[in-house]
């Protein structure tokens, strides 16, 4: 089975079960960066999204974004099958050297979590992804 099959049979699966629903962690970080960082922060940034879609099978979504109208403000819709694969995915090197290797870049950093307000919709948006 190609990758990309493989990551589609997964999450499909993840999404299918009711309990996935419940137990899943949904949150969008907000992350200020210092200017004069920015350019480096976004490359870490996207190699650590990268490696830990690749890598993690229980991180079902890490989407980073960036405002369209102040370019040092950061956006990552995070989805993680439970808390339990989050707490792994935050011991990865990968994040590990993200984190250590951007602490004085990031200005300010907010981490809410999110309540999805419909969980079956949600499984609509990876089977438009066929």
């Amino acid at each position: 089975m190609p990758m990309k099959g493989f990551w589609f049979a997964l999450i499909s699966m993840l999404f299918a079960t009711t309990s996935f629903a419940q137990d899943m962690l949904v949150r969008i970080s907000e992350i200020e960066v210092y200017p004069q960082y920015l350019k480096e922060y976004l490359s870490i940034a996207k190699e650590v999204d990268r490696l830990s879609m690749e890598r993690e099978p229980g991180v079902v979504c890490l989407f980073p974004m960036q405002s369209a109208e102040d370019s040092t403000q950061i956006r990552i819709l995070e989805i993680y099958a439970s808390e339990e694969v989050y707490q792994n995915h935050l011991q990865t090197e990968h994040f590990q050297k993200y984190k250590q290797g951007t602490l004085h870049m990031v200005k300010n950093l907010n981490l809410p979590d999110m309540i999805p307000l419909d969980p079956e919709t949600m499984k609509q948006i990876f089977r438009k992804q066929r």
